[in-house]
């Protein structure tokens, strides 16, 4: 077993979905056992925050990351890329407090790491440490997120909306234990799934000072009446993407147990608490 980063250097820019500001994110290959880490670039002493559970101190709509007065917000997409692509060990530069949401998935993400390729490292630490040996169960009022022993990395997802386009929708998704078949898997089935949200919602979250950076075209959004933004990459796009939150989230971990992650109308809130939780068991 190996250790991976980039074999070049990424970059992207784009406008983040909650402050609306353009950032600019490089993303650099670095040392074996570095893990993923974000650089604020912009700020004086070029503070680091690492990609860990430890750092999350926001999980409003997105999962943000700080450390003293440095933070870095609506991280789940790029690191989900990171993680579900192979790397294990990236130095991502980012001059700005949010990471772009491109067109609202991680597909740009992926695509990109899949033209530069990946580089071989050597193991500096076990990544069978995190053994899943009993039940570990977050839940608020019918939602939960759960971590169940497993023989593979499986994560599976359900959603339940009164909007007849989404309604009930499940999904599961494993991940590979071959690097290349996980890469090419992540990168067809969960990458492309983009972030949704209710027409009826939409002024509230703005008016809360929310979703600045929101639009039609990073965005599916449904009505009523349907899709305003059709067509779907997927029939069940909606849930794909709460698992690619959910593998984004959990990556935080510094790599994935062999569990199967079982969640059903959860949010970050509930990821980041399941996390704390087997980090905690460990």
């Amino acid at each position: 077993m190996l250790e991976h980063t980039l074999a070049a250097a990424i970059t992207q820019t784009g406008v983040g979905l909650h402050s609306g500001v353009s950032t600019k994110v490089r993303i650099l290959p670095t040392d074996a056992g570095s893990g993923r880490y974000f650089v604020r670039v912009d700020l004086p002493d070029l503070p680091i925050i690492p990609a860990q559970v430890a750092a999350v101190n926001q999980t409003v709509l997105s999962t943000q990351l700080g450390k003293d007065e440095a933070s870095v917000r609506t991280v789940e997409h790029l690191l989900a890329a990171l993680a579900g692509m192979g790397i294990d060990n990236a130095r991502i530069e980012i001059d700005g407090s949010e990471v772009p949401l491109l067109d609202g998935s991680a597909q740009i993400w992926a695509t990109s790491i899949a033209e530069v390729g990946l580089k071989s490292q050597p193991l500096t630490q076990s990544k069978e440490s995190l053994t899943i040996e009993q039940p570990i169960w977050i839940h608020q009022d019918d939602a939960f997120v759960a971590a169940l022993p497993a023989s593979e990395t499986r994560f599976s997802y359900g959603i339940d909306f009164d909007l007849s386009a989404i309604g009930n929708q499940w999904h599961s998704w494993s991940m590979a234990t071959d690097l290349n078949k996980t890469s090419l898997s992540f990168g067809e089935e969960i990458a492309p799934a983009r972030t949704f949200g209710l027409a009826h919602q939409i002024e509230h979250l703005q008016k809360s000072g929310l979703i600045k950076g929101g639009s039609l075209d990073n965005a599916l959004v449904c009505g009523p009446d349907g899709w305003l933004n059709p067509p779907l990459r997927f029939a069940n796009e909606p849930v794909r993407h709460k698992i690619l939150d959910l593998v984004g989230d959990l990556s935080l971990l510094g790599y994935f147990p062999r569990a199967h992650f079982l969640a059903y109308k959860a949010s970050h809130n509930l990821h980041i608490q399941l996390a704390q939780k087997i980090l905690a068991l460990s």
